[in-house]
């Protein structure tokens, strides 16, 4: 059986505040707010993940109202979610997520991004399809006050 889920995530830019994306640390004067690290394109993939195995959202397994997962890093989110998925026999076929951010530029970070996930995951690095875009200077993002990102995940049993 092969299912595939959706998975959103948007976070505001802040100073004094790191910015993780795809679960490495990127050089920028801003970073993302949240309760965890705010690694938006990992939340959207766990989001992914997690709606095609029908188990809900990161924010049920992981609230933001909880002291364990307060700054928590994203990428034990991510291993937890596999391991969640993996107690109803599925597991990860892949990934196809897209950043939306003015700056910093994305593109240049995207294989580093992809080994950290597929090495978190446990999978090829080839399973993991990321892309970035701006929103050419529209809405939040153009205005440089949150990045977002967007996911698809498919997963098999």
């Amino acid at each position: 059986m092969i299912r595939v889920g959706m998975g959103y995530d948007v976070h505001q830019l802040v100073p004094n505040r790191e910015l993780w994306m795809g679960g490495i640390k990127l050089e920028h004067t801003l970073g993302l707010l949240g309760h965890s690290d705010a690694d938006v394109l990992i939340h959207a993939i766990c989001d992914a993940i997690l709606g095609a195995a029908n188990m809900r959202d990161i924010g049920y397994h992981f609230p933001d109202t909880s002291k364990e997962t307060e700054g928590m890093d994203s990428k034990i989110i991510l291993k937890k979610t596999i391991d969640l998925i993996a107690t109803k026999g599925y597991h990860l076929v892949n990934i196809d997520a897209t950043i939306c951010a003015e700056r910093p530029k994305m593109n240049p970070h995207i294989p580093a991004m992809q080994q950290c996930m597929a090495q978190v995951i446990g999978c090829d690095s080839d399973c993991i399809s990321i892309k970035a875009t701006t929103t050419e200077k529209l809405g939040f993002t153009g205005r440089e006050e949150g990045i977002s990102a967007y996911a698809v995940a498919l997963i098999e049993k």
